[in-house]
C-alpha cells in the first residue's frame, strides 16, 4: 500500500508541475514581481496536502517565532525533495535559490523556475561558482528576496554529513545579511532515490538567527553547521 500511494502522489506532483508551471509560464512575464511566487506557494501548498491525503505523511515546524521581519539568507539541510517543496510555502517571503543550473533544463519544471530569479551555477566551476552566489546573491536580497542555500550542496542520507560549502557564508560575509538555519528529519521519510513516501511526522525546526557582522565566512559557517547538524541529531530518526 505504501507503494501504491506514493505513486498515485507521484502522479499528482508530475500533473500539478506539468500544470502550474505551464500556466505559470505563459502569465508569469507579464505579472509584477511580487505576484509571481503566487504559482510556486500554490504548488507548494497542493503538494503538502496530497502527501498528507495520499501517503499519511504530515509535518510540524518549530521556531517560527526566529523568522526575521526582514529578508536573509537561509541555511537549510538537505536531505530529499521534500524541503524544496515543502520550504516554499513554510517560510513566507519571495525566495531566490541557490541551485545547479542543469535544473533549469528540465522540462516544465525549469521553465517556471527562471521566473523566480535563482542563482543557478556550474558546481564545477569552483571559485567562478562562489562569485556568482556573492554577486548575484546580494542583488538578490537588495530586492528583497531571501536567499535560499542547501550547504552541503546535495542530498545527505540521514545519519551522514557532508562538508558545508563555503559560497553561502561568504555571502553572508559580503553582505552583512543575517543566516537562518533549517534543520529537518525529511529523508527519514522520503528518501534519496526511492519511490515510496512514509507515513509519519517530519520535524522542522528554524534555528535562532544568525548575526554575521564582523563574522568571517569559516566563523559563519561553522556556526550554522553546529547548530543544524546538533538540532537534526536531536530529531527521530526512525519511521514511528
Amino acid at each position: 500500500m505504501i507503494l501504491l500511494r506514493s505513486i498515485l502522489y507521484f502522479t499528482f506532483l508530475v500533473i500539478t508541475t506539468i500544470v502550474i508551471a505551464t500556466v505559470g509560464s505563459l502569465v508569469a512575464w507579464a505579472l509584477p514581481r511580487k505576484y509571481v511566487h503566487f504559482f510556486d506557494t500554490t504548488w507548494s501548498r497542493l503538494n503538502l496536502w496530497a502527501l498528507k491525503f495520499f501517503c499519511g505523511l504530515t509535518y510540524r515546524v518549530t521556531g517560527m517565532e526566529n523568522l526575521p521581519e526582514n529578508n536573509c539568507i537561509i541555511f537549510a539541510k538537505h536531505q530529499s525533495a521534500w524541503e524544496t517543496i515543502a520550504l516554499i510555502s513554510v517560510i513566507p517571503g519571495a525566495k531566490s535559490w541557490v541551485l545547479k543550473r542543469e535544473l533549469l533544463f528540465v522540462p516544465f519544471f525549469g521553465w517556471i523556475m527562471v521566473y523566480f530569479r535563482p542563482i543557478a551555477i556550474d558546481r564545477k566551476s569552483g571559485r567562478k561558482a562562489v562569485e556568482q552566489i556573492i554577486e548575484q546573491g546580494i542583488e538578490r536580497l537588495k530586492s528583497g528576496n531571501h536567499v535560499f542555500v542547501f550547504p552541503e550542496g546535495t542530498r545527505v542520507a540521514p545519519g551522514t554529513r557532508k562538508r558545508y560549502g563555503i559560497g553561502g557564508a561568504i555571502l553572508a560575509e559580503k553582505s552583512g545579511y543575517p543566516v537562518l538555519p533549517v534543520a529537518h528529519n525529511a529523508g527519514v521519510f522520503w528518501r534519496r532515490r526511492d519511490l515510496r513516501k512514509y507515513p509519519g511526522v517530519i520535524d522542522v525546526v528554524i534555528g535562532p538567527l544568525i548575526e554575521t557582522a564582523g563574522k568571517s565566512s569559516t566563523e559563519i559557517n561553522k556556526e550554522a553547521e553546529e547548530w543544524i547538524e546538533s538540532t537534526v541529531d536531536s530529531l527521530p530518526n526512525e519511521k514511528s
